[in-house]
């Protein structure tokens, strides 16, 4: 059976508060009694119950993180980014991948709370009235990544993402492409689909360039699968088109695929500029020009933020933005 602290009590002949203040304030404790409690913790091989622990201190040094898709690459700098802060501050951090599924969503809450979470990061995802009530229902600290709120006080940690779509089609448009086609988002997304959309919508604005929304503009999911059928709805209605904007990496590299299948050479004939810069980016031919978003540093500072709050300390701006930046490499042409 696996020792307690019961047990290193009555090998070390003290009482379990001594244990307890041994392995919490050492200092506090002679020498020779602390010595005693340690050989008594090596010879049981006793390890503390972390929750337990957590229940005297208020604190289980345990964070919550919520993912809407684990498989989608997006993610994983930006948990990289989490899970090395956590580590530097002595948190854990529990992941639940929700797959945009509000009752699975709410299973994965019901579950954090009973594992007595000191703070919860949440990801991508609007937050919608009811979400803030659940947040609210928790009674612990919130941080977003990825997205935000502008209708509650939540704080958060992004990029600027109508500026990073508006700096995207510019480029295009720099080098020459008036003829220019974008694979967008939901439009249920209000988060980033829609701000990139808006982005978008202003470059051609601000440099004279008619555009039909029905036939430059295709939505859809986030996936390389998406991208690909979406490439193909675009050169339908648009077949004059010389450049795309995907709003992610993954649809970029859909689009690309559609055009190497169909005899359409990137880009030489057909421009295409992507978003996020992840590692899909550079393993891609030709490698992707794109929009990075600074993925690890969107998670280190959700993880910052979040741990302010738990000590009870202020978080400075409510709403971080962060710097995004345009990555060049192949797979833009000039005209």
């Amino acid at each position: 059976m696996r020792s307690n602290i019961k047990d290193v009590a009555k090998l070390a002949d003290v009482s379990i508060s001594t244990v307890s203040r041994v392995l919490n304030s050492p200092n506090l404790v002679a020498e020779e009694t602390r010595d005693k409690v340690f050989k008594a913790i090596a010879e049981l091989n006793y390890t503390p119950n972390a929750l337990a622990r957590g229940l005297i201190h208020k604190r289980t040094q345990t964070l919550g993180v919520l993912i809407p898709d684990i498989s989608n690459l997006f993610y994983a700098e930006i948990l990289r980014g989490m899970e090395d802060t956590a580590h530097r501050l002595d948190y854990n951090l529990i992941l639940c991948n929700t797959d945009n599924n509000k009752p699975r969503l709410l299973a994965s809450l019901k579950v954090l709370k009973e594992k007595q979470i000191d703070g919860l990061i949440f990801t991508s995802e609007p937050i919608y009235p009811d979400y803030n009530e659940l947040f609210q229902q928790l009674q612990i600290p919130v941080v977003l990544a990825a997205t935000h709120s502008l209708e509650f006080e939540i704080p958060s940690v992004k990029v600027n993402d109508e500026q990073a779509g508006f700096e995207a089609t510019e480029y295009l448009i720099r080098n020459g492409h008036r003829r220019i086609g974008m694979i967008a988002g939901s439009m249920m997304d209000p988060v980033t689909a829609v701000p990139r959309l808006q982005g978008f919508m202003r470059a051609l604005r601000t440099y004279n360039i008619d555009a039909d929304y029905e036939t430059c503009v295709q939505n859809g999911n986030y996936r390389f699968e998406d991208g690909y059928e979406a490439m193909g709805r675009l050169l339908q209605k648009s077949p004059d088109l010389t450049a795309v904007f995907a709003s992610s990496d993954e649809r970029a590299l859909g689009a690309i695929s559609y055009c190497h299948e169909h005899g359409i050479k990137v880009p030489d004939d057909l421009s295409v500029i992507g978003f996020d810069n992840t590692r899909l980016a550079v393993m891609c031919f030709p490698k992707l020009t794109t929009i990075a978003q600074p993925l690890y540093q969107i998670g280190q500072l959700a993880v910052e933020k979040l741990d302010n709050l738990v000590q009870g300390k202020q978080v400075g701006e409510l709403r971080t933005y962060i710097a995004h930046e345009l990555v060049e490499r192949q797979s833009v042409a000039k005209i």
